[in-house]
């Protein structure tokens, strides 16, 4: 669940932000609009949702790293590189 979570905020803050480029190369006529400026505070919003979700997954252990990370539960005796 907190995967899914971490990978929709991460989209999140490409769409807004590939929006934000959009606005500005359209309003280029119209110095009076905020549309780059709402894009950009909405991704500034998914980034620190996205910050405080990845630190609740290391705060709570559902996300880790280091020697504890997925790829490294390979083992010994399958023939795997060990280093």
């Amino acid at each position: 669940m907190l995967k899914f979570l971490i990978i929709f905020l991460l989209i999140g803050v490409i769409l807004s932000l590939s929006s934000g480029l959009v606005f500005l190369f359209k309003d280029t006529e119209a110095p009076d609009s905020k549309r780059t400026l709402y894009a950009l505070g909405l991704r500034i919003t998914f980034a620190s949702l996205l910050l405080i979700t990845i630190a609740y997954g290391f705060y709570t252990g559902e996300l880790r790293m280091g020697i504890n990370a997925p790829w490294h539960n390979t083992p010994a005796s399958a023939g795997g590189l060990n280093r």
